[in-house]
């Protein structure tokens, strides 16, 4: 081989060498940027600002602190306004249970919810005829003969972590039903209990507590933050109540008018009825509006 072959030879492989090496400072150079960008962390409120640490987050916090708030506004309202989750449906005929609690029926013996229908309807055996219906429709326990056996299958359901019995027993309670004592205070901390579990209804009766003070001080702030987290999971009772309050208390009709439409479609009657009030007033306030512009 000659020797302008060889120095050939060795220039190709000191360039291959070398773009080897470029290309791993460029590698190494992107992860550290990764990194960098991994370590930055994002606004809480708003999700679009990134801080380096906290003392940067000191320093240009008031440089979009207005922008920062009117996002984080945004946000919480996409949330709020989004359609809630569909209720389940009858573990027997899987039709959607009804939103009335006359339509369904909690089984403290196998913590199913079941609809009235299929509660009430006759059973049959398999020759075709009728036999005791004096049983759940579920697990065939037979119902309970008393008060104590009701309440002792309700405490089994409670310590087995059922947010629905905990949420009936807070409402025995509050309401001094099923042979428990008034006591709001308790009632109070079982609702929060079946909340953290996910009961959206318990989360509407905390709500009420704060609004009329019942075992707590009268704070509306806290009343509507519990309302809204009621609204999130679907119970259309707190949508029903935010409503009122957009009405009432900040005169936002068209927030009112936003809820009740939410609720509306959850089946809830009286946003119903509000809905048609609303817009007959402004069918009544338009007529009126056309016939001052014909009579000028």
């Amino acid at each position: 081989m000659s020797d302008s072959c060889k120095d050939g030879a060795s220039k190709s492989s000191t360039d291959g060498v070398c773009d080897v090496n470029s290309m791993l400072q460029n590698m190494s150079t992107a992860d550290n940027k990764e990194d960098e960008g991994d370590n930055l962390k994002s606004c809480t409120a708003c999700k679009m600002v990134k801080y380096c640490n906290r003392e940067c987050k000191v320093a240009h916090r008031p440089q979009h602190k207005k922008e920062c708030r009117k996002r984080a506004k945004e946000l919480h309202d996409e949330e709020l306004f989004k359609q809630p989750p569909p209720e389940e449906d009858c573990p027997i005929c899987f039709l959607r249970l009804p939103t009335l609690e006359s339509g369904r029926k909690y089984q403290t013996c196998c913590g199913k919810m079941i609809c009235s229908g299929c509660t009430y309807a006759p059973v049959y055996d398999n020759q075709g005829n009728e036999v005791d219906n004096q049983k759940c429709p579920y697990c065939r326990t037979l119902w309970p003969s008393s008060e104590e056996e009701a309440n002792e299958r309700q405490k089994k359901r409670v310590e087995a972590g059922d947010a629905r019995a905990i949420y009936d027993l807070a409402c025995d309670y509050r309401e001094e039903r099923n042979g428990y004592p008034q006591d709001y205070k308790k009632a109070l901390e079982l609702y929060h209990q079946a909340g953290e579990l996910g009961y959206a209804k318990a989360h509407c009766n905390i709500g009420c507590s704060h609004m009329f003070g019942e075992g707590v001080e009268v704070d509306k702030k806290k009343a509507i933050h519990y309302f809204e987290l009621a609204a999130m999971r679907g119970d259309e009772t707190a949508r029903h109540n935010l409503g009122l309050y957009e009405e009432e208390e900040q005169c936002d009709m068209k927030r009112a008018l936003k809820h009740w439409i939410l609720a509306v479609r959850s089946g809830h009657n009286n946003s119903l009825s509000h809905v048609r009030e609303l817009y007959s007033k402004w069918s009544c306030n338009k007529r009126r509006l056309y016939t001052s512009i014909a009579i000028i």
